[in-house]
């Protein structure tokens, strides 16, 4: 089966992972990070409610990746991201990546916020 290339339409994707470090847009970044269309930058962890509250004017949909394994969000930061008015999905980092990348490509206002394998 050929493989066609995935058009962002000038969107950062999440390129790859690897221990402690993600690529997006062709650079590499160390330690957590969030991710939108536009920009990537370093994120305080799972307690760093304000990095994740800052997208909710860039996304409605934030993937979450806890690291390697499926986590739950704390259930306060859960539930503050939603009053902000963001649908809120939590899964491993590599799955959130995944799903933040194809849901990128069908042009929807995404986020991922993503914990290093």
């Amino acid at each position: 089966m050929p493989m066609n290339p995935t058009d962002f339409a000038g969107a950062l994707s999440v390129d790859g992972y690897g221990p402690g470090f993600f690529r997006v847009g062709g650079n590499v970044h160390h330690g957590p990070v969030i991710v939108t269309g536009q920009a990537v930058r370093p994120w305080g962890g799972l307690r760093d409610d304000a990095g994740l509250l800052a997208v909710a004017d860039e996304a409605d949909l934030l993937f979450v990746g806890m690291g390697a394994e499926i986590g739950r969000l704390p259930t306060d930061v859960a539930a503050r991201l939603r009053a902000a008015g963001l649908m809120v999905e939590t899964m491993s980092s590599p799955s959130a990546a995944r799903s933040y990348n194809v849901t990128l490509a069908e042009g929807r206002r995404v986020a991922c916020a993503l914990v290093p394998v």
